[in-house]
């Protein structure tokens, strides 16, 4: 079982005196660097001059600049941009500027885990990884309660790593609700497959696949759609809040039978396997390097398997039957 901290384990003191200089004021970066200074910290954020995210920090009253500019001043750096430009940031603006005693910190393990991010040796390098959205993790802060995350340390040059990582937690909230300590493996490699074999991939492809064969079996592609998709988010918010037996126990006794006999005809060994076979993927690293030529190839795959899914007809159609549902505008 993993070892859970808490509010009471984790010391502001750690990281207070200490400036935090906020790469990326995107998704994650804008509640954290928010959470922080309502915490009383001190916070910079780095962002690229002119962009709305600059421009946005600024009206949320933060110092801002270049990347470069935070790194010297800042003594503990989190790497909140986009996973993919980490390494580019880091040659140009960031590794020059690291000195003994400084922290970098990360929200996801895959640089540091895949060797795309090399640090000097004599700093600190932690992660910690909210496990919900930022505008989530802002808006559960504000209301005095926080996310879980996860917590690790790669590199603990100052003896403290831990500790100023879980004050680091406190100061955005997590540490409210409870922090996971993991490994820069662990968390990598479980993130990667769950996001291609459940949440993402295997979710896409298996409302995909049921809405296709509805229609190739000659019904109304709106009422597959409502069937196979629309429908996913009731049952998805069933589990969430109380696990598959809340689910079953919401569900009628027909489909509740269904889930049980139907689901693992579906679901099956094969699936399994091809499951492994993803997993041995991103543990020997042959999926990260096919994702780093890629986007050193300009991301032709991506951009052609992208604009594909865009012209699904569960797209097509899905666009319709939302434009029936207000409340989504909301």
């Amino acid at each position: 079982m993993a070892k859970i901290y808490y509010d009471k384990d984790a010391n502001l003191d750690s990281i207070k005196g200490k400036t935090i200089g906020i790469i990326g004021f995107g998704s994650q970066g804008h509640a954290h660097a928010q959470n922080l200074r309502d915490s009383g910290c001190q916070v910079i954020v780095a962002e690229m001059q002119g962009s709305d995210a600059w421009k946005a920090a600024q009206s949320a009253g933060f110092k801002v600049a270049g990347a470069a500019e935070v790194a010297g001043e800042a003594d503990i750096l989190v790497m909140l941009a986009p996973d993919n430009l980490h390494p580019i940031i880091y040659r140009e603006s960031i590794e020059k500027q690291l000195s003994r005693g400084k922290t970098l910190m990360f929200a996801h393990g895959f640089n540091i885990h895949y060797s795309q991010i090399m640090p000097p040796p004599d700093i600190d390098v932690s992660l910690i990884a909210p496990k919900c959205p930022g505008h989530i993790l802002r808006q559960l802060y504000t209301e005095g309660s926080g996310a879980p995350a996860l917590v690790a340390v790669h590199q603990d040059a100052s003896g403290k790593a831990k500790d100023i990582a879980l004050a680091y937690a406190k100061g955005i909230g997590c540490a409210r609700a409870g922090v996971l300590e993991t490994t820069f493996a662990e968390e990598t490699e479980t993130d990667l497959f769950g996001e291609q074999t459940v949440l993402c991939g295997g979710v896409s492809s298996l409302v995909k696949a049921g809405f296709e064969t509805l229609i190739e079996a000659g019904y109304q592609p709106e009422i597959a759609y409502f069937e196979c998709f629309h429908e996913l988010k009731l049952i998805v918010d069933l589990m969430y809040q109380g696990g598959l037996k809340y689910m079953r126990y919401s569900v009628s006794d027909t489909a509740e039978y269904g889930d049980y006999t139907r689901g693992p005809r579906v679901i099956n060994d094969l699936v399994k396997d091809e499951m492994i076979q993803i997993l041995a993927d991103i543990q020997d690293g042959s999926f990260a390097r096919e994702w780093i030529l890629e986007n050193q190839a300009g991301r032709p795959s991506f951009n052609a398997l992208k604009r594909m899914e865009a012209e699904h007809p569960i797209e097509i159609v899905g666009k319709e039957l939302r434009d029936m549902m207000p409340w989504l505008k909301k």
